[in-house]
């Protein structure tokens, strides 16, 4: 019960790309980061309260300044650094020649189009991505506010109406993995997903050629 959320198609743990391995990273990291100011505290909770040991009698101040104040600001310092450094790649200015996909929220469904190899492709609640090739997500609304997530392949980007966000994501390995709208949108924003279908090489080529047909 306690690991029931690190597997199913919604997991932000079973990884299928460097994107949400760097989600999965750093919150393993955040995890370990707060267990070690929870064991802090509890430490400090027992010392206080010993009979035999008062140590804000005489060490007061390293107690409460070294370990109160500096150990806990220079764990969260860490941690706010590192997410800075991973989310960097995620979010990212287009580059000439990426495969690129506009992608946009409705109420309450998601359409997306993309170049093909005769003409642009359009599709309704599933996008379509080559294995092993970073694609650019142009995220975008068509009423309200949205969220773009796919939780095995990367993090979110709002979906803001007059507005063009940009997410980064990537499919290791072939296969159709789950996205859903993460803002709430509407009475019906829990029945606003979409797949993302990962194509190797021969099946991306059919379906540039295709269209998805």
């Amino acid at each position: 019960m306690i690991v029931g959320g690190c597997g199913g198609p919604l997991s932000t743990l079973d990884t299928a790309g460097p994107a949400s391995s760097d989600v999965a990273t750093l919150w393993w990291v955040m995890l370990s980061g707060a267990a070690m100011l929870t064991l802090l505290v509890l430490t400090l909770l027992l010392l206080a309260f010993s009979p035999r040991n008062r140590p804000f009698k005489n060490g007061g101040r390293l107690w409460i300044c070294w370990l109160g104040v500096a150990m806990p600001s220079a764990v969260l310092t860490a941690l706010l650094g590192y997410a800075l450094i991973l989310g960097e790649g995620s979010i990212a200015e287009p580059v000439p020649g990426r495969v690129t996909v506009e992608a946009t929220g409705h109420q309450w469904y998601w359409t997306f189009r993309q170049p093909g190899s005769n003409s642009v492709i359009a599709t309704r609640g599933v996008l379509h991505i080559p294995v092993g090739q970073p694609v650019d997500v142009r995220v975008g609304s068509a009423d309200v506010i949205h969220s773009f997530w796919v939780p095995r392949l990367g993090g979110k980007m709002d979906a803001i109406p007059g507005q063009i966000n940009i997410l980064r994501i990537q499919a290791d390995r072939s296969g159709v993995f789950e996205g859903q709208c993460a803002e709430f949108c509407g009475l019906n924003h829990a029945t606003n997903r979409f797949r993302v279908v990962a194509h190797d090489e021969r099946d991306w080529a059919r379906f540039q050629q295709e269209g998805g047909r």
